[in-house]
């Protein structure tokens, strides 16, 4: 494939909690520890996780993604030819899993890398190894889901999934990981917190749902202040897990200790 689907980070400031969260329920490996910035990374094998420290002014949770491509001037290329508007810009070299950043149409943030350029380390230079309990696909609402979904495959050649007759969302992947382009519609936040268009969860393929729900359980029983949970009143939480379980991957839905969404399905 032309472009890989490398990373997600997660803005927060509960940083190492997060770190050990990932590597305690969901089997993911350290990377590359604390960094300076405050960042912590982790990785499936395939891709990388990394929590940065929320500054002032920044809003917290699931925040962007990143792509490895094989040429970036490509990229570069496209977007010049059938999305003018969209701009580029070079990241400092302190930042491990991107040289540049950019947008979609829609102003969602992602970042772009490709081999050898300045920046990489972790995920990108260690090679792929599967490990038992992988991120399968994430999702992205937005308010122009087809203009969107357009974009990811005509820059990056993200190939669009066979999909259910009715299904609205676009399935895009990469080969490994799942894009799943959905509609961002108020009235879906009705008797709930109204959440902006932005990605929404993420979503792993697990070798066992029951080891999952008991590595969760545990870390829970062992830190239970950090239950999100205790700070949902039932009824949101209730109209805000209906939306959840449109997502037709997930068995097993629960959230980080930050409330991040997450959803696990069993491996067939």
């Amino acid at each position: 494939m032309f472009a890989k689907i490398k990373h997600l980070a997660i803005v927060s400031e509960k940083s190492e909690i997060l770190g050990e969260f990932y590597r305690s329920v969901l089997g993911m490996k350290s990377t590359g520890g604390t960094r300076a910035s405050g960042a912590v990374v982790v990785g499936d094998g395939y891709i990388g996780l990394n929590f940065n420290p929320r500054k002032p002014g920044r809003q917290a949770g699931l925040d962007h993604f990143g792509f490895e491509v094989e040429d970036v001037e490509v990229v570069y290329s496209r977007m010049r030819e059938k999305y003018p508007s969209i701009e580029v810009l070079k990241r400092p070299g302190n930042r491990p899993f991107a040289g540049i950043s950019t947008h979609d149409p829609a102003g969602n943030v992602f970042d772009l890398s490709q081999k050898g350029m300045e920046n990489r380390t972790d995920i990108y230079v260690k090679g792929e190894q599967a490990q038992d309990r992988q991120v399968k696909h994430f999702t992205l609402r937005t308010v122009d889901p087809n203009t969107v979904a357009r974009f990811y495959r005509e820059v990056f050649g993200l190939l669009e999934m066979e999909k259910p007759a009715g299904d609205l969302n676009s399935y895009l992947t990469d080969g490994k990981v799942i894009l799943i382009v959905s509609p961002w519609k108020i009235t879906d936040y009705k008797g709930t917190g109204i959440e902006r268009p932005a990605l929404d969860h993420i979503g792993f393929e697990v070798e066992s749902l029951d080891a999952v729900k008991k590595d969760f359980q545990t870390f829970i029983d062992q830190n239970p202040s950090l239950s999100p949970e205790n700070a949902v009143k039932p009824e949101e939480q209730e109209a805000r897990l209906k939306l959840f379980s449109k997502c037709s991957y997930g068995q097993f839905r629960f959230s980080d200790p930050d409330g991040v969404l997450l959803d696990a399905a069993e491996r067939r």
